[in-house]
């Protein structure tokens, strides 16, 4: 809309420089509220595009894991399991399979799925192991125990990646790993190359992955775990690392203390990037070798469009911890963590952005 002010030509009298005066004042006044108008609008449009769902849960979310834009789980402390048909929009709490704290979640499609499961160490019981497996073959309605045969009963089990449907890795303490090559039919002990506690993990494909933890730990494998190497890691061997994101032969690995690691030869060596913050990151994920977001403690979240050289915060409207990162494509993500915390990342939180401020 175009605002005029028009000043006739007035002749004599001494309210005419008067009555000029206050017409252009008022102009001024007139512009300055159409821009602050605008840059509101602005605003607006360039607001976090990151949005809380309701999650009907105040528990602790350690996992999330999605088969496309509408199907989706979420798992946590005290045995809770969410599920979601309709992209988030609503989550139904399954019925309680356990009381258990579940640290991760994995389905292969509609009907087969994985959690990790871990006991209270102050209820544990004598030779109860500290964690187990849980499968469904019916979308999560049911579910049946899976223990895997170790020496160490007492090695718990904190992370489960699969590759794909059928290759599938569990890890944990003492540097303990499992592997699968058959969908989970069968779970065999791996060796590791490490006794460090192994808290995150990534897989570029079946046969090339690596595993992070504590003590600056990164092993790397190139034929699915049959033989783990321990990586070079410059200048990082206090960081405890939580987790690991790989695309191709690019990596990135997260972890205490804002610390954030980076390889481009499939993991055999690693170097420190600066991520501008000394707050914990508990996760990582890449959409391609260029995109990015790491989450951490106190809501933070980061992300990055070249390779994590610099790395930018987001706003999300939470100061509770992020715990875990699942991203399916460039305009749909998640994001799950302390206080039934679920952030949706999509196209009705930031229409027409594209191009300028995110995807």
């Amino acid at each position: 809309m175009l605002w005029t002010i028009n000043i006739l030509p007035l002749r004599g009298g001494p309210g005419v420089k008067i009555f000029r005066a206050f017409a252009a004042q008022h102009l001024l006044l007139t512009f300055f509220f159409l821009l602050f108008t605008a840059h509101c609008s602005l605003f607006t449009v360039f607001a976090s595009p990151w949005t809380r769902q309701p999650s009907g849960t105040m528990a602790w979310l350690r996992a999330v894991y999605f088969l496309d834009q509408s199907r989706g789980w979420v798992a946590g402390s005290n045995g809770t399991l969410l599920r979601t048909t309709d992209g988030g929009a609503t989550w139904k709490k399954l019925s309680p399979l356990t009381k258990d704290t579940l640290q991760d979640v994995y389905f292969a499609d509609t009907e087969a799925g994985w959690l990790v499961a871990t006991r209270d160490i102050f209820k544990l019981k004598s030779n109860e192991p500290a964690s187990y497996l849980l499968k469904t073959e019916d979308g999560g309605m049911n579910w049946q125990p899976v223990f895997l045969s170790s020496s160490d009963m007492n090695a718990r089990l904190v992370r489960l990646v699969f590759a794909d449907a059928q290759h599938g890795w569990a890890f944990g303490e003492s540097g303990v790993v499992f592997g699968t090559r058959d969908g989970g039919a069968h779970w065999l002990r791996q060796t590791a190359a490490t006794k460090h506690l192994l808290l995150g993990g990534a897989f570029a494909d079946a046969a090339h992955g690596c595993l992070v933890g504590a003590g600056g730990t990164i092993i790397h494998t190139s034929d699915g775990g049959t033989n783990w190497q321990t990586s070079f890691v410059r200048d990082g061997a206090h960081v405890r690392f939580n987790a690991a994101s790989l695309v191709g032969n690019r990596g990135w690995a997260v972890g205490a203390a804002g610390q954030i690691f980076a390889t481009n030869d499939g993991g055999r060596t690693w170097f420190a990037e600066t991520s501008a913050t000394d707050t914990d990151l508990l996760d990582v994920d890449f959409i391609d070798a260029s995109e990015g977001w790491a989450v951490g403690a106190g809501g933070l979240m980061l992300h990055t469009r070249d390779s994590g050289i610099h790395w930018s915060p987001e706003s999300t409207d939470t100061s509770h911890a992020l715990q875990r990162l699942f991203i399916i494509d460039r305009r749909h993500a998640w994001a799950v963590g302390f206080g039934g915390t679920i952030l949706k990342f999509g196209e009705s939180s930031a229409p027409q952005l594209r191009g300028l401020n995110s995807f």
